[in-house]
């Protein structure tokens, strides 16, 4: 070999061993599994199952412990108290965000999910004051997700209790409520544009566990070099951008300021206010971001959870006869069904609990990291450490859920049949990162299933005992099998 290509791999190699040298001196990190040069734990992790792997660590190394993903110390949260302590008793010295590569290249730290500091903060902000003006967790929010609940039974009705995929059906009508609240207009369900909107949230969401994008986000010199679903959910993603920016310009020919009519509006307004502050985080590329963060936290998640939650009911049809019986007593068949009822239907709302408890639908909240070094359990985590809280610690903890590999609603109903809160119960994190679209996510899954449930009995096409409800994939986040079932009109 020529002597000059064996310096130069002789030197990248002293160099890449020096950085992951520095970077594993850093701190008084928890303890964890000794990592190699370069990849650090990673032929020790499951990518198929990470939060598994994780829990099979945690058994060796405790609550708090420290993995490698590629050089870069990664600090894992394991169990309540854990996550607790972090998350909630030192919110905000853990409330920054750890980016991945992948959702830099595309939102280069812009929006809500993926920023920090200032521009995070008041985002943030305005996001969520904006939300609460436009409805959020009053009654105005709450009759817009009944009027796409009645649009939902609509559609299935058009089925004519034919076997069918509910995977565009069931993401349509959440992905309709956020449209009203950010364009102030919704889809027809079977609109070709509103579809393939839709396609591209659920294949980015299926992507984001794939082995090519994890690894990326791990050496993110290899997302030019490597050819892989990256590539298209960075094309997905640049589409989603372009029609959000195509109803900015639509918004700004017809923008009246003293009457907004949605969340764009009141960017722009808010925009138009800022426009001679050379500090303002309000642009009009940070509202792209935002627009594509709010479908994310507003959509997949919730249509993804109502299309797992049928499938288990499928599994158990004697758990939705139950439920339809509840329906029937409470609310009856002559009205919808509103969220005062909730407290009247503990079955049904211990239900929709368990289903969420059930899928463990992201097993691991997005990455936080420290904002400034912290002293954490006698350790010394510095500044800029990625932190994994584990929800699925939490959701399968067995001693407040016990056989928590089961469905069963009884996690969440006391001897007396009284739904039974859990502080265990965080499938949205907590803290100062929690969801921003909790609040509507819980509103649209109690809302939709039981208007599903109150118009329509579930027919599967197999036998219940071979359903299987085990994901299809489950790494970042986990998705159902897809399945096909009728709608029978009750």
């Amino acid at each position: 070999m020529d002597p000059t290509v064996v310096l130069v791999l002789c030197l990248s190699c002293f160099l890449l061993f020096s950085l992951w040298k520095q970077s594993h001196g850093k701190g008084n990190l928890p303890p964890g599994p000794t990592p190699l040069p370069i990849l650090g734990n990673i032929l020790q992790i499951d990518f198929k199952d990470i939060s598994k792997s994780l829990t099979e660590l945690s058994k060796v190394y405790g609550p708090v412990f420290t993995v490698y993903l590629g050089m870069k110390p990664t600090v894992v949260l394991h169990g309540y108290e854990a996550v607790k302590e972090a998350l909630i008793d030192l919110g905000e010295e853990f409330s920054g965000r750890d980016s991945f590569p992948l959702n830099a290249k595309v939102n280069k730290g812009l929006g809500i999910i993926f920023s920090n500091g200032k521009r995070w903060k008041d985002t943030r902000r305005f996001s969520l004051m904006t939300l609460r003006n436009f409805g959020m967790g009053k009654r105005s929010i709450e009759e817009r997700v009944q009027e796409e609940a009645r649009c939902l039974v609509e559609e299935l009705r058009k089925t004519n209790a034919s076997p069918c995929d509910p995977t565009f059906i069931l993401g349509a009508a959440p992905c309709n409520v956020i449209c009203s609240v950010i364009f102030q207009n919704r889809f027809e369900y079977r609109d070709s544009e509103f579809l393939n909107l839709m396609g591209k949230f659920n294949e980015n969401f299926r992507n984001a566990n794939s082995l090519t994008i994890q690894i990326c986000n791990m050496f993110p010199i290899l997302l030019d070099l490597l050819p892989g679903k990256h590539k298209k959910s960075i094309k997905n993603t640049t589409y989603i951008k372009n029609y959000a920016l195509e109803k900015v310009k639509e918004h700004q020919e017809s923008l009246d300021i003293n009457n907004p009519r949605d969340f764009i509006d009141c960017f722009l307004i808010r925009m138009e206010q800022e426009k001679h502050n050379p500090q303002s985080e309000f642009t009009i590329d940070n509202l792209l971001v935002t627009v594509f963060d709010l479908f994310i936290a507003g959509t997949e998640t919730t249509s993804t959870t109502l299309r797992y939650g049928l499938l288990i009911l499928l599994k158990h049809p004697e758990v939705a006869a139950k439920v339809q019986e509840e329906i029937e007593r409470v609310i009856g068949r002559d009205r919808s069904p509103c969220m005062q009822d909730r407290s009247r239907m503990p079955y049904t709302d211990a239900v929709v609990h368990e289903i969420q408890r059930y899928i463990d639908l992201v097993p691991i909240s997005a990455p936080r990291a420290t904002i400034c070094d912290v002293k954490f359990r006698n350790y010394h985590i510095p500044k800029g450490t990625p932190v994994l809280p584990s929800l699925t610690s939490m959701l399968n903890d067995n001693k407040e859920f016990p056989n928590p590999e089961e469905f069963d609603p009884g996690h969440f109903l006391d001897k007396s049949g009284n739904f039974k809160k859990s502080d265990y119960f965080l499938p949205f994190s907590t803290g100062k990162r929690v969801c921003v679209g909790e609040g509507l996510a819980r509103m649209e899954l109690f809302l939709f299933l039981t208007s599903i449930l109150q118009n329509f009995k579930l027919k599967s096409q197999v036998d219940p005992e071979h359903i299987d409800t085990t994901p299809l994939v489950s790494g970042i986040g986990r998705v159902p099998r897809f399945y096909k079932l009728s709608f029978i009109p009750v």
